[in-house]
């Protein structure tokens, strides 16, 4: 009995020895070809340029070229089931962010888990929503928005942008917090919800600020709080939501660098590394500042941590606004 398992002993040993050998080299040799990365959102929006921008330094850095494609579709299956379907070998990325997070509750028979099917890398940015009433609208803080609410209930509509947004989603997360009952009116674009808020037929609208950063620099609209958990590079003398009257309120979007699960954990790191050291170039960051975003790279495992307490958030937050699943 003991030659056998002893026997067994020596057989296991050098498997395991080439297999941790071939995963040094593996990440000594990666990549040694063009990396794609899947985005689940069209050209020209926030989050595909600042992918181009961020990997862009990468592959300046790795020797290949990191190219970008788009796959928009709803919930990014597109994007995300091209990922799932590729090897584990660290050439197929995947920009998945707070949108996965709100999409694994509220759409039904997902071809892929993202909490399972994938592995965080690190993070690239992070987007504030922010509360915005008229010019001449009497609240000027966020107080006065919960004080009003609760001295006149229904008196008041919300609005923001489609049902399960992110946006939309923070305006609930805010009812629920605050203890008040107000109609949220969702909108199909920024531009309907602006063009509401400003003749009056909603009273107060959460946005993320980039596009609306010109119309508040110009006091067309007032912003009233950001829902970040820290003041606005480009808002310093805006208030947080939290620290204007309501505690614990934090909503902001992120985008993030995931690969399929069971990708070699030296590849990973490398990647993180890789992604991380361009993070840190000052054109980079100023690039994403510029485009009214904060720069935000965390590690792999703060990154994964994030997901899953994002899923867990708006898990509650839908149930709890009764949101239909789509």
């Amino acid at each position: 009995m003991r030659l056998s398992i002893f026997s067994h002993s020596l057989r296991v040993i050098p498997a395991i020895t080439f297999w941790l050998l071939s995963t040094a080299l593996c990440a000594q040799t990666y990549p040694n070809k063009p990396i794609k990365f899947y985005l689940p959102n069209g050209p020209g929006g926030i989050g595909d340029l600042i992918t181009r921008v961020v990997t862009q330094k990468v592959s300046e850095k790795i020797g290949q070229q990191i190219v970008v494609e788009n796959r928009p579709s709803a919930a990014g299956v597109q994007a995300f089931s091209t990922v799932q379907q590729a090897p584990a070998d660290g050439y197929a990325l995947a920009l998945i962010g707070n949108g996965s997070a709100i999409s694994y509750t509220l759409v039904k028979n997902l071809p892929f888990n993202v909490k399972t099917d994938f592995e965080a890398v690190t993070t690239m940015a992070r987007f504030s929503i922010v509360l915005l009433v008229n010019q001449n609208s009497k609240f000027n803080s966020v107080k006065d928005v919960i004080d009003f609410s609760k001295k006149n209930p229904g008196q008041m509509n919300f609005g923001a942008i489609n049902v399960g947004s992110t946006q939309y989603l923070g305006v609930e997360l805010f009812k629920q917090l605050a203890g008040i009952q107000e109609q949220t009116i969702p909108f199909n674009s920024t531009a309907s919800v602006l063009t509401a808020l400003k003749s009056g037929d909603i009273d107060v609208a959460f946005e993320f600020v980039g596009p609306v950063y010109t119309s508040i620099a110009a006091g067309n609209i007032k912003c009233l709080g950001v829902g970040a958990n820290q003041r606005l590079f480009n808002l310093p003398n805006v208030p947080t939501v939290a620290e204007s009257g309501l505690p614990g309120y934090e909503v902001s979007s992120w985008n993030g660098v995931f690969v399929k699960a069971g990708t070699p954990k030296s590849i990973i790191a490398k990647l993180s590394k890789e992604f991380t050291d361009a993070m840190s170039s000052p054109q980079v960051i100023q690039s994403i500042k510029n485009m009214n975003a904060d720069p935000l790279s965390l590690s792999t495992e703060d990154t994964q941590a994030l997901l899953l307490s994002d899923i867990k958030k708006w898990q509650a937050v839908i149930q709890n606004a009764h949101i239909p699943l789509n």
